[in-house]
């Protein structure tokens, strides 16, 4: 919906706002509206002046064609858990605590229970592993779950971290003109690509680190090798990068550069070389996903082409229900 309400004490030219999301309740004389960036905004009855409703996405988007449940789907078969079970249609995932998108609930579907018990059980079952219990939900397309968020809200989970999924035709990727003579292409990961790696690069990384960076359908590694200085080469990569090949799809992820030699197309040229290797096994839609205050690797992405087609959001249980 798009609501309009008057601001109280607000100046002559700033007496109306617009709030557009979904209505996920109105009860007691307050509504609740979910915003496509999963904020949820408590507007008083009293001081609505119009409303109507508006479609859940736009009818044409930059990029490829595809539903939140879909892109959802293949960003986890990306990056798979080391261990899930099935919760009705949620998927409940864990890799020892690495990272929130392998520790996390996937909620696409009818849990099979109660919402409220399916809540419980997510807690128990990620307690038992000695792992704070998450909910990943998407906001923002048609089909996402904002009246699902509504819900965890309502049961004292808080929202900790918000993730846009962006999206792009794959072929302009390849076709870029960046220097991809540098770039190493793999098929498995080695200790230089896991000392740029920030996640792992303070030490030895954990076997659930490895199982998720190797595991996807078909998984290629990127490295641009350290320059050479005065004093020599450190070993450390220049550049790294991850693709993922999952039928049309292709999805990058680990895309890192050395901080002293950003700005110098090392980023695009992994990117480009990932994604002409991407293209001859048959993808052509590209996604990735970048949490919202990365603002340095979003105007990168948009610079190659990347649109936001949704979001995601990861909900923390409250402390009491870890016990």
């Amino acid at each position: 919906m798009s609501v309009r309400l008057t601001l109280e004490g607000g100046d002559s030219g700033a007496r109306f706002t617009d709030v557009v999301g979904v209505l996920t309740s109105w009860t007691h004389g307050v509504l609740c509206v979910t915003r496509r960036t999963g904020e949820e905004v408590r507007i008083a009855e009293s001081s609505l002046v119009a409303g109507k409703v508006v479609p859940a996405a736009p009818a044409r988007r930059r990029g490829p064609a595809a539903t939140a449940a879909e892109l959802d789907r293949a960003a986890a078969r990306a990056w798979p858990p080391v261990e899930s079970v099935r919760l009705g249609e949620w998927e409940l995932r864990a890799a020892g605590g690495f990272t929130r998108r392998a520790n996390s609930a996937l909620p696409l579907g009818d849990p099979g229970v109660p919402v409220e018990d399916a809540l419980r059980r997510v807690a128990a079952w990620y307690a038992e592993r000695g792992l704070p219990a998450y909910i990943q939900v998407s906001t923002g397309a048609e089909g996402t779950q904002e009246l699902l968020a509504a819900e965890l809200a309502a049961h004292g989970w808080v929202r900790e971290v918000s993730v846009d999924i962006r999206i792009a035709a794959l072929a302009p990727i390849a076709d870029k003109d960046a220097d991809v003579t540098r770039v190493t292409l793999s098929r498995d990961i080695d200790d230089a690509w896991l000392a740029r790696y920030q996640r792992s690069a303070s030490g030895e990384p954990s076997p659930e680190v490895l199982r998720v960076l190797r595991g996807g359908p078909s998984v290629w590694f990127a490295t641009i090798a350290t320059f050479e200085t005065e004093h020599g080469a450190s070993g450390v990569p220049a550049a790294i990068g991850r693709c993922v090949v999952d039928g049309r799809w292709a999805g990058f992820t680990a895309v890192e550069t050395d901080p002293q030699l950003r700005r110098q197309g090392l980023a695009s040229a992994v990117m480009t070389a990932l994604a002409r290797k991407a293209l001859e096994e048959g993808a052509s839609a590209a996604y990735l996903q970048v949490e919202t205050d990365n603002d340095g690797a979003r105007a990168l992405y948009e610079g190659m082409g990347f649109s936001t087609h949704h979001s995601y959001h990861h909900w923390r249980a409250p402390h009491e229900n870890h016990r």
